[in-house]
């Protein structure tokens, strides 16, 4: 289950966060404790989270409802900005009009870098969990997009997914080295999970 931190005063601001460490605001710690009622009913096994605040912030209030510890992994980090980080997108687009017209800013990550590492880090939650586990992945919009497409081996130039809203969750289940969406941007109780998770259960990696 790949789940989007919470609201910050970035994301009310339309800014682009990237990288840089803007914490929760109070809507963000609102949306995070409601949305973790849902998904401590699922009775998930393990909890990862990037390192940045407000998506650990976001795990902690899911692991104070199961009792998880939260394991950091810096990998599901956002995509870095560069220069484009706490700029508004009319800024973005005044500053730097051509990169603007492809969404690349010169001296940021380049999408192939973050979907390699950020799909690298769910290959490795996978592998570490016996098969019929589920683990709540808590990380950032565009990581968690590329990563999901990567996985689906969906090119990253192509847009097929929408976008994540804060708050809201994706599931993705992998059984014979196969991944599939199960639901995406979802922001109430994904009720088919658990009864995808009981039938394939014994074949997930």
């Amino acid at each position: 289950m790949l789940w989007r931190h919470g609201q910050t005063d970035f994301n009310a601001e339309r800014r682009f966060q990237g990288q840089s460490d803007v914490p929760l605001n109070e809507i963000g710690r609102l949306q995070a404790t409601v949305a973790a009622r849902y998904l401590a009913a699922l009775r998930p096994d393990a909890l990862f989270s990037s390192d940045l605040s407000r998506a650990s912030a976001t795990a902690e209030a899911l692991a104070r409802l199961t009792g998880l510890s939260v394991k950091l992994d810096r990998d599901l980090r956002e995509r870095s900005g560069g220069s484009w980080e706490g700029k508004n997108e009319a800024e973005i687009r005044e500053q730097f009009p051509d990169a603007y017209a492809t969404w690349t800013p010169q001296d940021g990550e380049p999408l192939l870098a973050v979907a390699d590492r950020a799909s690298a880090a769910l290959e490795r939650i996978a592998d570490s969990l016996p098969g019929g586990s589920l683990a709540v992945v808590v990380g950032h919009g565009a990581a968690l997009g590329l990563a999901i497409s990567r996985l689906l081996g969906v090119p990253e130039e192509i847009r097929v997914l929408g976008p994540f809203g804060n708050c809201r969750w994706s599931v993705i289940s992998r059984r014979r080295a196969k991944w599939r969406l199960l639901e995406h941007n979802v922001g109430l109780l994904p009720e088919p999970v658990p009864e995808l998770l009981d039938a394939d259960a014994g074949d997930e990696e």
